[in-house]
């Protein structure tokens, strides 16, 4: 009995094993399975070697929403076997495929980069993009890199208005093997640089978040053609940068716009922007956001990207260590980033501007403060350190042309070379008791010059002895008006994260720093 037990034990075994490996994988390919694979450790550069596979979106039958993944419940940033696989298209998103000068040439030839750049991955997202399997794989992923918190309903009533776009974001000039453009920040590094007609000679122009034109021609342009935002910051940048003569977002002829989901506010956004109605719940309540736009939104010229590109973005290049940290939800790279990679995908040539770079530290934070004595904010949902770095690498690697600034003469700091008087006002030497006769002080029998006479002549070579300072021409500048030495202009080599003073923000309201890139 003992030995026909075990023979019919054998294959129930065998079977249930089997089944059981299907089930699991059904889970897998579902998404409705979490296998956590923690990031741990700083990146290198580009981060690790990356999968180009795609993911599923086949839906077997009955394929429902998985049960909300909450944010709360990861204390860094968790990280799944699918993590760096992202959705493509059958061609590439860039229009020109005969310029033989096109950056996308370059990148196959850079060891760095040849299996970081996704030439075809998928940019948009729009009506009938997410499928149900679409949507288990991103609610793994925090905003804006997924659906993580969300409820399928609330995302869908506003994505699903969202027309697939009819025509690429960039065609070729007429005549043109090649399409270059002008990405166009806030930086302060723009003040009197004078790089408005350059930027004008481009195909294309870029703008960003509170993008001031007016007063500011001569330095950044005039037209836009690309403005990429998100719902907070094409409202807050109307409220912030009033003072500077900003209106409204660039609404220029034709212009096409780029939303970047961040969190459910923009879904919010969307259904009110689509139907034409006045918000009357969530965050921008009683708002009606196609007036926003002043009568340049078309559907067929509105964009929204994808997650999939946004979370390419962020794993491929810009993952900062800071996704380790506690408030790792809110971490992600600025619009400004997520505008560069943008132009990078489609783009022949791109021209950067007003980007942060290395010196900072000498230009106000934006450009339209012109010159005043500010510094970028070091908010804690963004690495400006990390993107700074990634700017002057592309830079020197050739694949974009950062505008890195020029030598300025500064409205409030004086440079380094006029914080001592010249040589010829010095006072003399120590081992100088008196000055020159020709240019010695009153006779032995006069006690004290006269009133009138407290400064030297003209022709004296130093100062009297209770002259403490030379001339008000030549002096050197006040002690709290220096110029920061060579060596501290540079970001200190421990500053690789933002103060954790500036972190916190509402769950679905983070506190980006969407005014500035």
């Amino acid at each position: 009995m003992a030995r026909q037990a075990a023979s019919y034990a054998r294959p129930v075994f065998l079977l249930t094993a089997l089944v059981t490996i299907l089930y699991i994988s059904w889970l897998s390919m579902s998404g409705c399975m979490r296998v956590p694979v923690f990031y741990g450790g700083v990146p290198q550069l580009w981060g690790p070697k990356s999968s180009t596979a795609p993911p599923t979106t086949t839906d077997p039958p009955g394929l429902t929403p998985i049960r909300i993944m909450y944010r709360k419940n990861y204390s860094k940033l968790p990280e799944w076997d699918f993590d760096d696989k992202y959705r493509t298209d059958r061609v590439p998103h860039k229009t020109t495929q005969k310029c033989d000068s096109s950056l996308w040439r370059r990148i196959p030839s850079e060891p760095e980069l040849k299996d970081k750049f996704i030439p075809n991955l998928r940019m948009y997202v729009y009506n009938g993009s997410i499928s149900m399997s679409e949507w288990n794989r991103l609610s793994h992923f925090n905003n804006p890199f997924g659906f993580m918190d969300y409820n399928h309903q609330d995302v869908m009533a506003g994505l699903s208005l969202v027309q697939k776009p009819k025509e690429p974001l960039l065609l070729p000039k007429p005549g043109r093997d090649c399409i270059t453009c002008a990405v166009v920040a806030n930086g302060g590094v723009l003040w009197r640089s004078k790089k408005g007609a350059e930027i004008e000679s481009h195909d294309y122009v870029f703008r960003v978040n509170g993008a001031v034109i007016r007063g500011f021609e001569e330095d950044v342009g005039n037209r836009t053609d690309v403005y990429v935002h998100t719902a907070h910051s094409i409202t807050a940048s109307e409220i912030i940068f009033r003072k500077y003569n900003y209106i409204r977002a660039p609404h220029d002829p034709g212009i096409k716009y780029v939303l970047i989901p961040e969190g459910l506010r923009d879904f919010e956004w969307l259904t009110g922007l689509y139907k034409r109605e006045r918000l009357t719940s969530g965050s921008y309540k009683g708002r009606r956001p196609w007036t926003q736009y002043s009568g340049q939104f078309n559907e067929t010229r509105f964009y929204v990207l994808h997650m999939d590109f946004l979370r390419y973005v962020r794993n491929r290049f810009l993952k900062s260590p800071t996704l380790n940290d506690s408030y790792w939800a809110i971490v992600r790279p600025t619009n400004g980033a997520f505008m560069m990679f943008l132009a990078l995908q489609l783009c022949d040539r791109v021209d950067a501007y007003g980007f942060i770079t290395e010196d900072h530290k000498k230009y106000s934070n934006y450009y339209f403060e012109r010159g005043a004595n500010t510094h970028i904010v070091f908010y804690g949902n963004h690495n400006y350190i990390l993107e700074s770095t990634v700017w002057r690498r592309l830079h020197d690697l050739g694949i974009i042309n950062l505008y890195l600034g020029k030598p300025q003469e500064p409205t409030q700091r004086p440079p380094k070379e006029t914080q001592s008087p010249p040589k010829d006002a010095q006072a003399p030497p120590k081992d100088e008791k008196a000055p020159p006769k020709d240019a010695q002080g009153p006779p032995k029998d006069e006690k004290a010059p006269p009133k009138d006479e407290k400064a030297p002549p003209k022709d004296a070579q130093a100062p009297p002895k209770d002259e403490k300072a030379p001339p008000k021409d030549t002096q050197a500048p006040p002690k709290d008006e220096k110029a920061p030495p060579k060596d501290a202009q540079a970001p200190p080599k421990d500053e690789k994260a933002p103060p954790k003073d500036a972190q916190g923000s509402p769950k679905d309201e983070q506190k980006t720093n969407t005014t500035k890139t």
